[in-house]
């Protein structure tokens, strides 16, 4: 069978936008955590909508070296998640970066995992491991173990706040000494 040379070259433009975004989704740190728990609890998502401020996380190269950190969910009328994600790199005349990708839920029942895409048709874990009663706080992860973020809904939690979460995501099971501070 003869291809033409539109063809070939789709073929291999395509080929190539896969194995780009495999490289971009394959880079990972070390895993944090083996024995990743299920969520502990189910998620309200309307009560999980809303801007989320992040206080810890494991480093990723996507979010290399960033500080000030938000996440802004609100729910679409299709029950899809809008996701914005921000944070700036080089202190207070360093540079804002934003992404904005999609969540849908995967786990009816509980709505606690779901997959977020900021990349296309490419789509990753995210599991809300735990969060507050009040939806003042949240941990989030996914099965590999290799991505942690703790939120909060104020900037500036009390100290008291910050040592509960960090007792909670050792408890997990989450290696502490690969956790990075969010300044805010």
């Amino acid at each position: 069978m003869m291809m033409g040379k539109k063809t070939l070259a789709a073929g291999v433009l395509g080929a190539s936008a896969v194995l780009g975004a495999w490289a971009v989704l394959s880079r990972h740190g070390p895993v944090g955590n083996k024995a990743v728990p299920e969520p502990a609890n189910a998620v309200e998502l309307y009560r999980y909508m809303g801007r989320w401020y992040e206080q810890f996380r494991y480093e990723a190269s996507f979010e290399r070296d960033m500080d000030e950190v938000t996440a802004d969910y609100s729910l679409e009328e299709d029950g899809r998640v809008k996701v914005v994600n921000r944070g700036r790199r080089g202190g207070e005349a360093g540079r804002w970066k934003e992404s904005v990708g999609t969540a849908k839920v995967v786990d009816a029942a509980t709505h606690a995992k779901l997959k977020v895409s900021f990349f296309g048709p490419f789509y990753g874990d995210y599991w809300v491991l735990d969060h507050g009663d009040g939806y003042e706080w949240s941990i989030v992860s996914e099965p590999s173990g290799r991505y942690l973020w703790v939120l909060t809904r104020v900037a500036t939690p009390s100290s008291e706040t910050l040592q509960d979460l960090e007792g909670r995501v050792k408890a997990l099971g989450y290696d502490w000494s690969l956790v990075r501070k969010t300044q805010q």
